[in-house]
């Protein structure tokens, strides 16, 4: 259908899709935006009230809209289908050849999932895969058993074990979280049992650990995976006895706490590879947790990315309402490797760095943009959770032996001697 003979220079402006209609309601022209969103075209002189309908009052919803210009949900009906939207119309210049309102529509996520989506503690999916974790959770919750979550930075574990504690019989008691892999071994050992004053230099004073301020309530082991292998041990007697022995104490204390632990590491594998103990792992593993990535659920991704976009909203002055074809492209087809984490910085930077309403592929981060190359991998990656405290640590306890330190960080010696020349000699020192 022709628009020139609107000659309506600001329609050339209003980026996405734009329905027109006239004075008697009736659609005159659309955009090609808005037909590829239809999948299909409207025939000039059909009614608007057959085209955006609604069951709760249709005529009542488009005259607010057209009359007062405010924003509504409706749903577009082309062919027998019918797809939800957000409207808001613009009133068109009155003249001898262009008179009526241009309806500026965008798809409604929120609504587009309505039934489907599900908010559980702090996670938002209205992928399957998803709620059926959300589902064993309910389960597992009412049970004291110990749950191991496994999946990628990003993905909502430390979410679900907040969900773990405040669906149990543990509700009202603490919730302590720490991670395994941010601390040296011998400071991890007391921030999870605690010490006794004196027990080493520094400490000036008694310190109960995480285990006895989790005391009636839940303890979340973040990245577990990490923790060195004679720490393992010791965390093996306190599942088994429920009690603990503070650094430089003697006196067992019992602890009633209930475990979750979280990483992003197969744990039998890291069995296999001798860096974790099977017995500890069976104790951990009782009832595994899947989650699946965001690019495994990328049904997920433009229905989150509008949802965080609303919260930095109600922050800010800036309300986007669309993606333009190429934001979305470049948005659904991203590998995403932080996963939600990664999407919701993404974001943030398009709110900050984009203007008005539409998300442009400008206003994504570099990375959207730079072309996507294939890099040879010459030698085998290292291993990043070769921290420098980690290194120091199995240095010193092997009394400076590489080999030893090696077997004690279950690597190889070259990978050890690879990762100290990247380091630099400081480390050893």
């Amino acid at each position: 259908m022709p628009t020139s003979h609107l000659a309506l220079p600001a329609l050339d402006a209003l980026a996405g899709p734009v329905l027109l209609v006239d004075d008697a309601r009736k659609v005159t022209a659309l955009t090609p935006a808005l037909e590829a969103l239809l999948g299909g075209t409207l025939r000039a002189g059909t009614p608007l009230a057959q085209v955006l309908v609604r069951a709760d009052g249709a005529a009542e919803q488009l005259d607010a809209v057209l009359k007062n210009g405010r924003e509504a949900s409706v749903r577009l009906r082309v062919g027998g289908r019918s797809k939800p939207v957000r409207v808001r119309a613009v009133p068109l210049a009155r003249g001898p050849r262009a008179s009526g309102w241009a309806l500026l529509l965008s798809p409604d996520a929120e609504e587009e999932t309505n039934g489907r989506a599900e908010l559980f503690h702090g996670l938002w999916t209205q992928a399957p895969e998803l709620q059926r974790v959300f589902r064993i959770v309910e389960k597992v919750a009412r049970t004291e058993s110990s749950v191991l979550v496994r999946g990628e930075s990003g993905t909502g574990k430390e979410h679900i074990a907040h969900a773990l504690h405040a669906l149990s019989a543990r509700a009202r008691g603490p919730f302590r979280a720490i991670n395994c892999a941010a601390l040296p071994p011998n400071l991890l050992e007391s921030e999870l049992f605690g010490h006794v004053r004196g027990a080493f230099t520094g400490a000036v004073r008694d310190s109960p650990g995480h285990f006895r301020l989790a005391d009636k309530g839940s303890l979340f082991l973040d990245e577990v995976a990490e923790m060195p292998l004679d720490l393992q041990a010791k965390m093996l007697r306190v599942l088994e006895t429920r009690t603990v022995i503070p650094v430089g104490g003697r006196q067992p204390v019992p602890v009633d706490v209930r475990i979750i632990a979280a990483t992003h590491r197969p744990l039998r594998r890291e069995v296999e590879a001798g860096r974790f103990r099977a017995d500890l792992m069976y104790r951990l593993r009782v009832v595994p947790l899947f989650l699946p990535t965001l690019r495994e659920r990328r049904g997920d991704i433009l229905p989150l990315a509008l949802r965080f976009l609303e919260e930095l909203h109600q922050r800010g002055a800036r309300r986007v309402e669309r993606f333009s074809p190429g934001a979305r492209r470049l948005l659904e087809e991203h590998p995403w490797p932080g996963n939600v984490r990664e999407l919701r910085n993404v974001m943030e930077y398009a709110y900050v760095i984009g203007e008005g309403p539409v998300v442009r592929e400008a206003d994504l981060p570099p990375e959207f943009s730079e072309p996507r190359q294939a890099v040879p991998v010459t030698q085998p990656p290292l291993d990043a959770s070769l921290e420098p405290e980690r290194i120091r640590a199995a240095l010193a306890q092997a009394g400076g032996n590489r080999s030893e330190a090696a077997r004690l960080l279950g690597v190889s010696r070259v990978t050890l001697w690879r990762r100290l020349r990247d380091l630099g000699a400081s480390v050893e020192r």
